[in-house]
């Protein structure tokens, strides 16, 4: 459990719990955050989509994804994903949080925790983020956290029958 503090709060980055499934579902279940999500974080966000989720996550060890509680509930996640075989060198980075939340830094400090925390507990050389073009505040966020734009790979990735450019950004150890 790692404790972080913004100009405007404190919060937690912690394992999820069993428990935290009313609270995954409550602040999940967002259009707005569907939209900038993979297709395989679903809208609407149902119990049954938490409970897979919630059992899938809580069985990796070490720790790939974390729950982002402030005021004593589950709000958002925050997670690494080592990648395998060539790209074993890399992982990617993803996240969420509750819209109430938005705009607080909250994920700006924990981007940089899981940075840290990503190049200590695995041999990888870089981590990386897909977010998509019209996300700007994700897009801020990681350059806060001292990501670069790596790349532009056009028309490569769909969403909500759009088709758009891929961005990468990456971090590298140092």
């Amino acid at each position: 459990m790692i404790t972080l503090h913004t100009p405007q709060l404190s919060f937690t980055l912690r394992p999820w719990q069993l428990s935290d499934l009313p609270s995954l579902v409550k602040h999940g279940n967002n259009k707005k955050i569907f939209d900038n999500m993979r297709d395989m974080f679903p809208y609407p966000y149902t119990e049954e989509a938490g409970i897979k989720f919630l059992h899938r996550i809580m069985a990796d060890k070490p720790t790939k994804v974390f729950a982002i509680e402030i005021d004593n509930e589950a709000c958002g996640s925050i997670g690494i994903f080592p990648q395998e075989d060539i790209s074993r060198i890399n992982a990617e980075l993803g996240y969420w949080l509750s819209e109430k939340h938005w705009g607080k830094g909250i994920i700006t400090a924990a981007v940089k925790e899981m940075v840290k925390y990503g190049f200590e507990t695995w041999p990888i050389q870089r981590i990386y983020a897909i977010p998509f073009p019209e996300n700007k505040a994700s897009q801020k966020v990681l350059q806060k956290a001292g990501f670069r734009l790596e790349a532009t790979i056009e028309k490569s990735i769909i969403k909500n029958n759009i088709i758009q450019d891929e961005l990468i950004y990456a971090i590298r150890r140092s």
